[in-house]
């Protein structure tokens, strides 16, 4: 729409209701079942529509060397929409949680093969989120589907087009964690002359502090008679190695991974206000996924229980498998290794987060 309509606009053509009233199928004579399960995924869809739009900025911010400072706010804000967009649809499937099962299976074989799994959107949002192939269900390529659809098919062509590119650029996660990594260690800038030995140094005694609080755990819980001793110091030994291979993977010191943590364990620094804001949206938008994706699951166990889906998945089990999806797996995984702020490695350089109180 041209600006040349500016203050001319109706209501209906504003919003295009002509066309969008018309979408919803009543020319095949659909009861009022079937018209709900239509404006409901078609609402979805456009749901969809500003996910990609939200997380396309989001990532674009991020994407950018240096980040600005003032633009991380932006991000947060975005993520944010994006979280509050998912939250709204996991209660919109108590709207198709209204239909019965028999009312479903009224028009269910006029689907045909048509399925949720069909969705190009959701597809590119979870390219442009960073979901690798092997952490799909079975390592699928998510866009072979749309690749048999577009043979001598325009739309279908473009589509495709559209998911490849998605798969072209940086995904937000690749973008997050790249500008995670510049993040100054204990006063030093990332690339500067001695930063390899400065964050190696913070790690390590990261690390020590954990080993000995995991060290002072065991014993005390021998003392309290849970159960065999032998099998708790080997469970916190496991736990200890796991923080070593998470920050030092291959032996080598992971910069990005460090600097997380860095974020995560003094969150009270001037500073990390934005980034620590950042980050906690990030897991919140992935939290209200996964609560959107179990209510899409309960929602077609209670409708169609557990039978072959539309699109020849294995239905409930296959969106059950899709809630333990995890992109953002280092946001998650540093905090099972945090340690209590008193036994936190001392603070250097504090002046430089903007922080002068003792720590």
């Amino acid at each position: 729409m041209g600006s040349g309509g500016i203050g001319n606009w109706t209501y209906s053509d504003y919003l295009q209701l002509h066309e969008l009233l018309g979408l919803q199928g009543e020319e095949r004579g659909i009861n009022s079942d079937e018209m709900h399960f239509i404006i409901v995924h078609q609402t979805f869809e456009l749901w969809f529509k500003q996910v990609i739009r939200e997380l396309s900025e989001a990532r674009d911010i991020l994407g950018r060397v240096p980040v600005p400072e003032d633009e991380i706010p932006r991000a947060v804000d975005h993520l944010g929409r994006t979280t509050e967009i998912f939250r709204l649809m996991a209660s919109q499937w108590t709207v198709l949680e209204t239909l019965t099962p028999q009312g479903f299976l009224t028009f269910r074989d006029g689907l045909g093969t048509a399925s949720g799994f069909e969705s190009f959107q959701m597809r590119e949002f979870e390219i442009l989120l960073g979901l690798e192939n092997e952490d799909r269900i079975g390592g699928m390529d998510p866009i072979s589907s749309f690749r048999r659809m577009a043979e001598g098919d325009e739309r279908a062509t473009a589509r495709l087009a559209r998911l490849e590119e998605a798969m072209s650029r940086p995904s937000l996660y690749e973008s997050l964690m790249n500008w995670v990594e510049r993040t100054p260690i204990m006063g030093s800038a990332y690339g500067s002359g001695g930063d390899g030995e400065v964050v190696r140094a913070y790690v390590e005694s990261h690390l020590e502090s954990h080993r000995a609080l995991s060290e002072a755990a065991s014993e005390r819980a021998s003392g309290w008679g849970a159960g065999d001793p032998g099998k708790m110091a080997a469970r916190m030994a496991a736990a200890h190695d796991g923080a070593v291979s998470f920050l030092m993977p291959s032996g080598e010191v992971s910069r990005a991974r460090a600097g997380l943590l860095f974020i995560e364990s003094y969150r009270e620094l001037p500073l990390l206000t934005w980034p620590r804001k950042l980050i906690d949206a990030i897991v919140e938008l992935e939290e209200s996924m996964v609560k959107w994706r179990h209510a899409h699951a309960r929602m077609v166990e209670r409708i169609m229980g557990r039978r072959i889906g539309t699109g020849g998945t294995n239905g409930v089990d296959y969106l059950d498998s899709t809630s333990r999806y995890r992109i953002f797996k280092d946001l998650w995984a540093v905090r099972t290794i945090l340690i209590k702020p008193q036994e936190r490695p001392p603070l250097q350089n504090a002046e430089f987060y903007g922080y002068s109180a003792d720590s």
